[in-house]
């Protein structure tokens, strides 16, 4: 058996705390067993986004996507300082690096998948055919402005726009069948997006080059010389840094690609974590910036019509990127991140299809997402 947590944004500290329900320590056994039993998580789904935040990530311009930060699930408790850090999968995934320090395991070490929550048994979470997340809030002039969560503080209150839709799970199965899927997650071969039907390939080892990114077949390669995200890297030979082969490529009716971007998380000798986004691949002829960032893709949507062009953007990225700044001695991890373009979100299609006027706070536009499960590194002992 395995379990999938609900993503944590709304959790108030609880999902990836350091210490049990009762304030107890995490001990080894427990970590253990939260290791075995929960290989992957669910970082995206229509309660909001949680890969990571604004205030954990301010380096981040990506960090702040369909943000759920005010309180617990009912609207009960409000946030307090400090729970932020145990809510989202990135820090989580950091705070494992410091734990598994601490007692010689990680119990963060999972996967990353993306789900609906939806309770209609339909797949339709994508902006132009959201049917949101029951029978009761299916499309509808008045669904945005539908009380979803009701706080005692009105101002807490969530309402029907500000639920995403979102997501899916993608899983590198060795054949469609339940075994062959159930053992892929377990190996957290996996990867979650906000919607949009991508594929994903994220691959780390050593001894990869740049013509490997030229492969019409990515996976061939990919297991070849290296391993799949989810998997381990272990004993760096000697005045070697790690390579990464990713590709992404569109869904064929969504946005253009706008970048690939590799996230990495490590552990100095002082037991603090560190992060760095980097922009590993890109549409276009843009260039790195003095800051170190890719400038913005642009925007094509026009929101009136609840439509876009592909005029920017490409159909598919891959390119193989190498560690520029690996310490054999720090244990890390890495994971692809790629963006769209933007295109409209599904209130612009809502507001188009039933002729209604929403609210200057109501965002109308959206930059999908797919986020890979990591690839960790640990120094040999």
């Amino acid at each position: 058996m395995l379990a999938i947590p609900h993503n944590g944004n709304l959790s108030n500290g609880r999902m990836f705390s350091v210490e049990t329900f009762d304030g107890k320590p995490y001990t080894k056994e427990l970590a253990t067993l939260r290791a075995r039993f929960e290989p992957i998580i669910e970082t995206t789904q229509i309660k909001g986004d949680s890969e990571s935040h604004p205030s954990l990530s301010p380096n981040d311009e990506f960090a702040g996507y369909e943000v759920w930060d005010k309180a617990n699930l009912n609207g009960t408790e409000l946030k307090k300082p400090g729970m932020f850090q145990y809510e989202y999968s990135r820090e989580a995934l950091k705070t494992g690096l410091l734990m598994e320090r601490k007692l010689g395991v990680n119990p963060f070490k999972f996967g990353m998948i993306g789900s609906t929550d939806a309770h209609t048994g339909m797949a339709a979470v994508e902006e132009d055919n959201f049917f949101g997340k029951h029978s009761g809030v299916e499309p509808g002039p008045h669904r945005w402005e539908h009380v979803v969560i009701e706080s005692p503080d009105p101002k807490y209150t969530v309402k029907g726009w500000q639920q995403a839709a979102a997501g899916y799970a993608g899983v590198w199965a060795t054949e469609n069948t339940r075994e062959a899927i159930f053992d892929a997650m377990k190996r957290k071969e996996t990867y979650a997006t906000t919607g949009p039907r991508m594929v994903v390939r994220f691959f780390g080892g050593w001894d990869f080059t740049a013509d490997d990114a030229q492969s019409r077949l990515p996976a061939g390669v990919g297991y070849a010389k290296g391993v799949p995200m989810g998997g381990d890297l272990r004993k760096a030979p000697g005045g070697k840094s790690p390579t990464f082969l990713v590709a992404a490529l569109k869904d064929s009716y969504s946005g253009n690609l706008d970048r690939i971007q590799i996230i990495k998380g490590w552990l100095d000798v002082d037991g603090k974590t560190h992060e760095k986004v980097y922009d590993v691949v890109w549409s276009g002829d843009r260039k790195v910036g003095a800051d170190g960032k890719v400038a913005a893709v642009g925007n094509t949507v026009d929101v009136a019509k609840a439509t876009w062009k592909n005029t920017i953007g490409s159909p598919e990225l891959s390119t193989v990127w190498t560690d520029p700044n690996f310490d054999p001695q720090q244990p890390a991890f890495y994971y692809a991140r790629v963006i769209e373009i933007p295109t409209p979100r599904w209130t612009a299609y809502e507001a188009l299809r039933f002729g209604i006027k929403m609210p200057p706070e109501v965002p109308m536009t959206t930059q999908e997402r797919a986020y890979t499960s990591p690839i960790w590194y640990t120094p040999a002992k």
